[in-house]
């Protein structure tokens, strides 16, 4: 790439890496920024040029700050042909336009964006198709980016076994809640607005935004587990995680003579003035089987604590 379209990328990845929390800075060359953020470190070069690739990949970088020294993980942006590093992450065109996309929505909505790199040696995205799953495109889907490939998710499983693909249904909502009420005087709002997700299997609840959801095929192999909780069902559960979360006790002070008694007051806020928006989004999920049994969230890299679906039927 040439030297403008070099700083253009080197902007676009800042942007990227500060929405995701990142403490970012310029760097001397061969190298174009750093990102810091908690004890992680992260060197980013944007680059066509082979010979400046293959040396960014052997090379070891350290960072040394208080007195202690943190191993650099390693980011390269390349808009020409996407080659597998063995110590660096790639990102290509497509893992650009995702994250950019991703990046402004978290600014729009003032949230910070979810990215990590768990491993100098692992890419956390699909790199390939064989990693992500079978070639051959499948139906498409309304879900979350598909962030962790296969072999990511076996590190971070951390387990021998045969790894799988499947995509768990999720109720995503958006909230706005308005309106008040007087009781003796005090005066009550609900004002709100906030978004979640719960799962459509068991119904535990999960931290997301239908914004990061996208529409599009996903591999012919995963398995897509029907939901067991129905969208009328799971509207009536939110409406009332909603109104149990807005509704507030009330403590009323009235003084008689030398006496002083308090009044406690149930207000709820009145459904009619709450809007809601429900939709299906589906979750990936790698299910490595070995002995034991590890799921990993292929959107966000963490292992699930509680399976995501037990003896459930696949579509």
């Amino acid at each position: 790439m040439d030297g403008k379209t070099r700083e253009k990328a080197k902007i676009g990845m800042k942007e990227i890496l500060e929405s995701a929390g990142y403490e970012v800075n310029e760097v001397d060359p061969p190298l174009d920024l750093s990102a810091i953020r908690d004890a992680e470190c992260l060197l980013v070069l944007c680059s066509d040029e082979q010979d400046k690739i293959n040396e960014f990949d052997c090379t070891s970088y350290t960072l040394k700050a208080d007195n202690q020294e943190m191993t650099c993980k390693k980011l390269l942006f390349t808009i020409g042909e996407s080659i597998p590093l063995d110590h660096s992450i790639v990102w290509g065109i497509k893992e650009f336009v995702r994250y950019a996309g991703e990046s402004a929505i978290a600014r729009i909505l003032d949230r910070q964006l979810s990215l990590s790199f768990t491993s100098s040696d692992v890419i956390p995205i699909i790199s390939t198709k064989e990693e992500a799953g079978d070639e051959t495109a499948g139906i498409t889907l309304r879900h979350l980016p598909l962030k962790v490939n296969k072999k990511a998710a076996e590190q971070i499983a951390s387990i021998k076994g045969t790894a799988h693909l499947r995509f768990i249904p999720h109720w995503f909502y958006d909230f706005q809640s308005s309106g008040d009420q007087v009781y003796k005087e005090k005066h009550i709002p609900f004002d709100a607005e906030g978004s979640g997700a719960i799962n459509a299997i068991n119904g535990i609840h999960f931290d997301a935004n239908q914004a990061m959801a996208v529409d599009s095929p996903i591999p012919g192999d995963a398995e897509v587990v029907q939901p067991h909780i129905s969208n009328d069902e799971a509207t009536e559960r939110i409406f009332k995680e909603i109104i149990d979360q807005l509704t507030q006790r009330v403590r009323l002070k009235q003084e008689k003579g030398d006496a002083i008694f308090y009044e406690e007051k149930v207000i709820t806020p009145d459904r009619k003035n709450i809007q809601l928006k429900v939709s299906q989004v589906y979750v990936p999920v790698w299910q490595i089987r070995g002995k034991k049994i590890v799921e990993v969230n292929a959107f966000s890299g963490e292992i699930l604590s509680e399976p995501m679906d037990e003896g459930v039927e696949i579509l």
